[in-house]
């Protein structure tokens, strides 16, 4: 039944379907498909497979057809590189705009690579600008000029301009599609406006206003529009304090202004403060998420750590920062050769050290942690560091008694009260080394201008490890322990 033909209910309504009648797939939960968890039942994913290996294409596209676009890329990633250029083929027209936006980087990278230029131009011209260049960036160079080329001019400028400007800015990611009118106009002319013109965006949440140098001067939220008469002019309805964003602002930093301010859109304008494009609350959710990912990645040294990554990439991501943690290693390493005599005499001392440099570690790795998350959201800056400094430590003090106190009585108890006391010692010094090593590292990065994620792991483990060795060896020998 067509939604012309369907029943109106005594106000004029349209009627709800009756359960199971002319649903779309997206309308319903399919119990067949999909799981609680909102995934694909891995026994759905296996009679794609299954209908995928035996050729039968016809019995690939009824399975796939009712699936959501995301749900269709979430498909595609889970197959085999070369089970992918397969399934995309029995597909077919289901291979949407849509689904392309919702891909993996690197799975979106190999399926465009595999299909011609002109195919990845209709796929191109579908996408919003800001998509567009997603795609287009990741593609090869030789392979972005034989797609640009096959691109209507419009399209072509649009994209070869978000090029122009820096990865992970602002120009980049942003959307050229907005409405923007002069600030002369009532409400009723926009309204007429906005209801003729036939270039609108498909979904914008705002209008912008501007005056003839086209400089933003106020927002219009459409339902201030929709509520307010006709005559009344938009400067007298417009929001004129508006949250403006710089062309060249990085990504990590817009998402920050849409968390602080509540933004829903919000304007870029240039270098010449002229309005350029605007950024959506959707879009800066995929910031949000895609730094937090990045920055937990960065401090274990996992490179991006994207499951699709190719396997020399992830290789060469990841045994750099082994290697750099092998040579902090031999740095506690020779710590522990400067007392072998002292190890030998009371064996006591082997067994003991590692708790107090894995205490240390931890206890570090929790203060770095909390450290990196306040930079990355500016709450940690030049003018508190100092109180954060000294909260920490406290932190740190109070935590470092506790364990002491522990490890100390157990110590005392199965070996000797004085060791008791001298890891009690060196659980304090280290602890509270860690909580200083936790702050002043990534601190000291950031103030380099480099980001405190990627390395700080590597010295603030460098720190404790050496620290807790020497504090609990040396206080060991010092106290007479060792005959």
């Amino acid at each position: 039944m067509s939604e012309s033909d369907r029943p109106l209910d005594d106000d004029g309504i349209l009627l709800a379907r009756e359960p199971g009648e002319d649903a779309r797939p997206d309308d319903r939960i399919d119990d067949e498909r999909m799981d609680e968890e909102n995934t694909l039942k891995k026994e759905y994913v296996s009679a794609v497979e299954d209908a995928l290996d035996a050729g039968d294409t016809q019995a690939v596209y009824d399975l796939v057809e009712p699936l959501h676009p995301a749900d269709i890329a979430d498909l595609l990633e889970l197959f085999e590189k070369d089970e992918r250029a397969q399934l995309a083929a029995a597909i077919t027209d289901l291979m949407t705009s849509e689904v392309v936006a919702e891909l993996n980087d690197y799975v979106r990278e190999d399926m465009m690579e595999a299909l011609p230029a002109e195919a990845v131009a209709v796929i191109v011209e579908q996408l919003e600008t800001d998509d567009a260049v997603q795609l287009i960036e990741d593609l090869d160079e030789e392979d972005q000029r034989a797609v640009l080329a096959e691109i209507e001019d419009e399209d072509r400028i649009a994209i070869q301009s978000a090029l122009a400007y820096p990865d992970e800015t602002a120009g980049r990611l942003m959307s050229r599609e907005f409405v923007a009118v002069p600030e002369h106009l009532t409400v009723g002319d926009l309204i007429d406006y906005m209801r003729d013109s036939a270039d609108l965006p498909d979904e914008f949440y705002e209008i912008f206003v501007v005056d003839e140098k086209h400089h933003p001067v106020g927002t219009c939220a459409l339902s201030w529009i929709m509520r307010a008469p006709r005559h009344i002019a938009l400067t007298d309805v417009m929001k004129r304090d508006q949250t403006l964003i710089p062309v060249l602002l990085d990504q990590e930093e817009v998402g920050l202004m849409f968390q602080k301010y509540n933004l829903i859109s919000a304007a870029v304008v240039d270098e010449n403060e002229r309005l350029v494009g605007q950024m959506t609350v959707d879009d800066v959710v995929h910031i949000i998420s895609e730094e937090a990912g990045e920055d937990a990645l960065l401090m274990s040294g996992a490179g991006e750590g994207d499951i699709n990554e190719p396997i020399r990439e992830a290789y060469s991501a990841r045994v750099r920062w082994l290697v750099a943690n092998l040579g902090t290693a031999l740095v506690a390493s020779l710590i522990i050769a400067l007392f072998g005599a002292a190890i030998e005499k009371l064996v006591a001392l082997a067994i003991l050290m590692p708790i107090v440099a894995s205490i240390g570690g931890n206890a570090g790795t929790q203060t770095m942690a909390v450290t990196v998350r306040a930079i990355a959201t500016n709450q940690l800056t030049r003018s508190n560091t100092r109180r954060i400094l000294l909260r920490e430590m406290r932190v740190a003090v109070l935590n470092g008694v506790t364990i002491a106190v522990l490890i100390g009585l157990a110590t005392g108890a199965i070996f000797t009260p004085m060791l008791g006391a001298v890891i009690a010692l060196a659980m304090v010094i280290n602890v509270v080394t860690a909580g200083l090593a936790g702050v002043l590292v990534p601190v000291a990065f950031e103030r380099l201008d480099q980001d405190p994620a990627v390395a700080s792991s590597v010295f603030v483990t460098m720190i404790t490890d050496s620290m807790g060795f020497f504090a609990f060896l040396g206080l060991a020998v010092a106290s007479g322990i060792v005959g």
